[in-house]
């Protein structure tokens, strides 16, 4: 059976084009930046904000321990700044107490919203009960949800971002779904569903039939509530066809936006307007790394800084001169401070104008 088949609001989904209103707090599109595990830091919020579209955008996974603790580590992770509002903060663990405590510190400390971690198949994660192994018990799951929403302020709204299950039989047995409406009822104000299980990790086809079924379940008992989508969507076509197959309310992007953050900006648009905006120039993509680098250095260090780069510029290589610049790429790899880094942008540019 199809997924428009099987799902009835699949060919015309109304919340094509309309903002997002997470609990009270009302995003400017509905398109979210994920919390992406070791990338989703502060200088890359900025970065996809400057290219417009970005409704609301996630921290890197916190941990609410080493917040309590005041771990530089986690500091590190959740600096936020004024230009990096609306922003959720995603906490994980399973203990409902310290889960509690840790909201309580991400909404005295910046946190638009606070997002509880359902998701994340990472092993280091998930041995300790935390991420995707929550929807392995489900009524202690939704003990972390209550126990996180009294502690929050009603001003903060809670939300959660869940896989379709740990496996293919939890998947079969909607366990999703379940869980979803268990949330739904002690206060959660949003659902975010990625569409694989946790066995799949990041293998195979985004399932976007089975983020069909989460959104119905919710929506039948529940019409208010938003349901997000996330996974695989790496172009504007892919967001749009991710929200007209499945029914979802707004669409999380993550591994698209790290090697194109104007993602955002095209998907809005072409939900808006029909049409995708002319792709960056070249020189204009290098100025986006640039500000990005810019701001490592500003917000961290130049160790960070260049660890970083060199690592991200892989990325962002991929859309630059059609992924076909691997002297930038290297020189990058390989550069042994900040001098040699915007020395290879600035010749990279040269070149290419002469």
């Amino acid at each position: 059976m199809s997924v428009v088949a099987a799902n009835p609001v699949a060919k015309q989904n109304p919340a094509i084009g309309r903002s997002l209103v997470i609990g009270g707090v009302e995003l400017t599109t509905n398109l979210l930046l994920a919390p992406i595990a070791n990338y989703c830091d502060l200088a890359f919020r900025l970065t996809c904000r400057d290219q417009g579209g970005v409704g609301l955008a996630c921290t890197d996974l916190l941990s609410p321990q080493g917040l309590l603790r005041g771990s530089a580590a986690s500091l590190d992770l959740a600096r936020t700044s004024d230009e990096d509002k609306p922003v959720g903060m995603q906490l994980y663990g399973a203990n409902p107490g310290i889960m509690a405590e840790g909201a309580r510190w991400a909404a005295d400390h910046g946190a638009t919203i606070v997002d509880i971690n359902m998701g994340c198949p990472v092993d280091k994660v998930c041995k300790k009960d935390g991420g995707s192994k929550l929807m392995c018990d489900v009524p202690n799951a939704v003990r972390v949800a209550e126990a996180v929403r009294a502690a929050l302020p009603d001003s903060v709204p809670l939300t959660a971002k869940m896989r379709l299950g740990w496996n293919e039989e939890d998947c079969a047995n909607g366990v999703a779904g379940h869980l979803a409406l268990g949330l739904v009822g002690v206060g959660v104000a949003a659902i975010t569903v990625h569409g694989r299980t946790t066995e799949m990790k990041f293998r195979g086809d985004c399932r976007r039939d089975d983020i069909a079924r989460v959104v119905c379940a919710v929506k039948d008992r529940h019409p208010t509530v938003p349901v997000i989508g996330n996974g695989d969507v790496r172009t504007a076509h892919d967001c749009v066809g991710m929200m007209r197959a499945t029914g979802c309310d707004g669409v999380m992007i993550g591994r698209g936006a790290l090697s194109t953050p104007w993602l955002f900006r095209d998907a809005w648009a072409l939900q808006t307007t029909g049409e995708i905006p002319p792709e960056p120039s070249e020189r204009e993509k290098l100025d986006i790394v640039r500000a990005f680098f810019d701001r490592m250095l500003t917000f961290r260090d130049e160790h960070y800084a260049m660890n970083h780069i060199r690592r991200r510029i892989s990325w962002f290589a991929k859309r630059i001169n059609g992924g076909h610049c691997k002297e930038l790429r290297e020189a990058i790899r390989t550069a042994e401070g900040p001098g040699a880094v915007y020395g290879a942008l600035d010749g990279w540019a040269a070149e290419r104008a002469s």
